[in-house]
């Protein structure tokens, strides 16, 4: 009998609960902006702080309110700018500027010390090893934003260009005057 009772409770409070949080996220709900939303959509996502901002959400709400410039994202490049800059309405000039090419971390394992300091502050977390081990970078999680190579006393981690592989090579563009 108290089994019963017991389980007749709890299922009226589950659905009371259920009820109440129900009523609570229509009621309650807090509208976001639009274009934030469609900012962020454009982003790359990857949070990598390259942009001073912690995230790409603080950095799509600062392009919304106006006080970010459109040429915040270096992972983004220039088609990111100019998708931005049509999204809001802006003119920006980009002969002066040039897409940088993808970099990934290389570890040199001659001179690792195995300090900890470079995987600590990889947004990714795309570098691996243990405290006093070589270290190693995962190259297809990194994303180039160059703070390891900020942090590393010893200077064994540079930046070089991403290999092509089978992977993800892809044809190359016709020439113009061809």
């Amino acid at each position: 009998m108290y089994i019963f009772s017991a389980i007749l409770i709890l299922t009226a409070m589950g659905w009371l609960f259920g009820l109440s949080l129900g009523i609570a996220s229509k009621y309650l709900k807090v509208e976001n902006d639009p274009l934030v939303e469609r900012i962020e959509a454009l982003m790359p996502g990857s949070q990598c702080g390259q942009c001073g901002f912690p995230g790409c959400r603080p950095a799509a709400e600062a392009l919304a309110s106006g006080s970010a410039p459109v040429n915040l994202c270096p992972p983004g490049g220039n088609l990111l700018i100019e998708q931005l800059a049509n999204l809001l309405g802006m003119a920006v000039d980009l002969s002066q500027s040039e897409d940088e090419e993808p970099l990934v971390a290389r570890v040199s394992e001659a001179t690792c010390t195995g300090c900890t300091r470079c995987f600590k502050v990889c947004p990714t977390d795309a570098i691996v090893g243990a405290p006093k081990q070589i270290h190693a970078v995962v190259a297809d999680a990194c994303i180039g934003c160059k703070k390891c190579v900020a942090v590393c006393p010893t200077e064994c981690l540079q930046m070089h260009p991403v290999s092509v592989t089978l992977r993800d090579w892809r044809w190359p563009k016709p020439l113009a005057n061809a």
